[in-house]
């Protein structure tokens, strides 16, 4: 039998054709109409007005610490179950980290911790540069409170959508109400570019700061003038109208990807101390991945298999899956790094695993996935 991945790209059909009219137009480099047609798409689908689209989310992520002026030394709070490129840039920026657990509810940033944690570091007399909460597997945090709070203390806040593109909290889209908010089109998200991202914001000037840095901050003059140094992160034309090819899929990618979260609900939500990613009532995920717990958020219980055991058991079937984020608290690479609680985000770990998750995954196939899982409970 084929294999089943985990989530892989799916294609529309019109991704061809709109490459094919890119490369005889001329325009290959990240400029002209396409990468302009695609923000323009961007901006309509998350209500954010000014976009820049990217090479990487990574690369999105890197220019907004750089145009919210990140400095060494300065501190950076982000969620701990998160990817590591939600911090990476920032390290290597010179940044200090600090990670901070997720609630139950949402396995997202604890706003109620991050406030504490806020109150703290004003006694102190030491606010972070800026604070980076993480829409988890497509699921939004609870952006408002967070907003709010860092309001509060005069804290930017970017938001890590890169997997949300599609997901809404309290009716608006992934990142509205974030300072700046960063998106990713890598092979394997709801909407691929093969590799890309964008950042996004309700202020003109950030973005047109990051246009500038985005291009190697070339100066306006006949020769290659420059105050400061830059990137050549700018999304390419022909990778942009595969973007712009996909956009329309959305909303039904979203229905499809949640539709097969509801199925491993039906076919696994019965066996004994499985559970699944929750879903707060303020916010609509698209559950670009759907996650599911065996033995409990802390470990096996009722004689269930652990997250491990299913893994191999997929792996042997040959169906991808994969475990939720290893905390960034307990990475190696910041094994020195601060961090405030942590207990929920180490609970999940051991027992969470990302379950093939794909808009193009066929009811048969899922079934495959279902009778693996429920043959390691016989």
């Amino acid at each position: 039998m084929p294999p089943i991945l985990l989530s892989p790209p799916e294609l529309t059909g019109a991704e061809l054709p709109a490459v094919a009219r890119t490369l005889a137009s001329g325009w290959l480099a990240p400029a002209g109409p396409v990468p302009e047609a695609f923000e323009a798409a961007l901006a309509g689908a998350t209500g954010i007005p000014h976009v820049l689209a990217t090479t990487t989310g990574t690369a999105a992520l890197h220019l907004g610490y750089r145009v919210l002026g990140l400095r060494p030394g300065d501190e950076v709070w982000t969620s701990t179950l998160t990817f590591v490129a939600t911090i990476s840039p920032a390290v290597e920026m010179g940044a200090v980290p600090r990670f901070l657990d997720v609630a139950p509810e949402s396995w997202t940033m604890d706003p109620g911790l991050l406030e504490r944690e806020l109150a703290r570091a004003a006694r102190a007399g030491r606010l972070p540069r800026v604070v980076v909460p993480v829409d988890l597997f497509g699921q939004c945090c609870d952006l408002d409170a967070i907003a709010a709070l860092c309001d509060r203390w005069g804290v930017p806040v970017l938001c890590d959508s890169a997997a949300a593109l599609g997901a809404t909290q309290r009716g608006r889209p992934a990142g509205q109400g974030a300072r700046l908010a960063v998106f990713s089109f890598n092979g394997n998200k709801i909407v691929t570019t093969t590799n890309g991202g964008a950042l996004a914001s309700d202020d003109p000037a950030l973005i047109a700061r990051a246009r500038f840095l985005a291009s190697q901050a070339k100066e306006k003059a006949p020769h290659y003038q420059h105050e400061t140094t830059g990137y050549t992160y700018g999304l390419s034309s022909v990778l942009a109208a595969i973007g712009l090819a996909q956009l329309p899929a959305l909303p039904a990618r979203v229905a499809a990807r949640r539709a097969v979260f509801g199925r491993y609900q039906a076919g696994l939500g019965d066996l004994p101390g499985v559970g699944f990613m929750p879903e707060p009532a303020w916010g609509r995920a698209n559950r670009w991945l759907s996650v599911a717990l065996f033995g409990g958020a802390g470990g096996t219980r009722l004689g269930a298999p652990d997250r491990e055991a299913v893994r191999q058991a997929l792996a042997a079937a040959g169906i991808e899956s994969r475990p939720v984020w290893k905390p960034l608290h307990l990475q190696p690479a910041f094994r020195h790094a601060a961090a405030a609680g942590g207990e929920v985000a180490a609970g999940l770990f051991p027992a969470g695993l990302c379950l093939p998750s794909g808009s193009g995954l066929t009811p048969a196939q899922q079934d495959r996935v279902v009778d693996v899982v429920r043959g390691c409970f016989r």
